[in-house]
């Protein structure tokens, strides 16, 4: 049976169980990792992780946490808290572009991982050989995006649900204002940026779908020769697929596309990049 195990900064992976522990949703589970071994929380069992998993082999689940392995993994959280403050200071003393977003003990005390945001490449090779001094321990610096530091630190969008990177999107697809106009959305940043800074990740979810609609609704100002004269197009809904025309003595009229298709194109507007 596979185990889905998260980590801090909703870092999840698949684990197989081969010793055949009982774990609910909820439990601590301590599995192998790179040199040592790691602890977090089982977030979900089934056979719907088949569907989920890379092609990488598994690692194993290895037991359940003693009372003392808990006591250990909350000083880690308290060490990390530490840690976080000693980085942000070295970082300063060394002058780096950077800033840094998390810090995350391996539950063995093995290795430290410290993530962190910067505009550019930066060359942390000094600030490593010092951390490894004092904490005589892997280092290891990772550089992030900031829709992957919104991802680590949570939160709560617009719409009141959890952040969707927090919760079940595995990568970042990229999103353009183009993606927005397909929507007829207000080029408004404000509006259209999530807590990242970024532009929402939920504008791609209904893209297909207005792209498809889109295909069958005609432009703004194609101009039809209907039988109340001449009309030109000034609206379109994607949803009730029906469309607006404005005719000279200000009257409107809605139609169904199907009703459209009978009636003469008098002019068809060219396609805006």
């Amino acid at each position: 049976m596979m185990i889905e195990i998260l980590f801090k900064g909703e870092r999840k992976e698949i684990y197989a169980n081969p010793q055949q522990f009982p774990f609910i949703i909820g439990d601590y589970a301590i599995v192998e990792a790179e040199k040592g071994e790691d602890l977090g929380i089982v977030h979900q069992l089934g056979s719907m992780l088949e569907r989920k998993k890379s092609d990488a082999p598994l690692r194993n689940i290895i037991r359940k946490p003693t009372s003392s392995d808990l006591d250990k993994y909350r000083d880690n959280r308290r060490k990390e808290f530490e840690a976080y403050q000693l980085c942000r200071r070295k970082i300063g003393e060394h002058g780096l572009a950077m800033k840094l977003v998390d810090v995350e003990y391996q539950f063995d005390g093995n290795k430290i991982t410290f993530y962190f945001t910067a505009d550019r490449r930066i060359d942390f090779r000094e600030l490593v050989k010092e951390l490894a001094s004092i904490y005589k321990v892997r280092i290891e610096l990772r550089q992030i995006g900031v829709r992957d530091e919104a991802k680590r630190i949570g939160g709560y969008g617009s719409c009141g649900r959890k952040l969707c990177c927090t919760t079940f999107l595995k990568e970042f697809e990229p999103i353009t204002t183009q993606c927005a106009k397909e929507q007829n959305l207000p080029l408004n940043p404000q509006k259209l940026s999530g807590l990242c800074g970024r532009l929402l990740c939920c504008i791609m979810y209904e893209r297909d779908f207005y792209r498809e609609q889109m295909e069958k609704l005609p432009a703004v100002e194609t101009q039809y020769q209907t039988d109340q004269g001449v009309g030109t197009v000034i609206d379109c809904d994607v949803f009730r697929e029906t469309v607006t025309l404005s005719f000279d003595n200000d009257k409107r009229s809605v139609y169904h596309y199907e009703e459209l298709k009978p009636f003469k194109i008098l002019h068809e507007p060219k396609e805006q990049e």
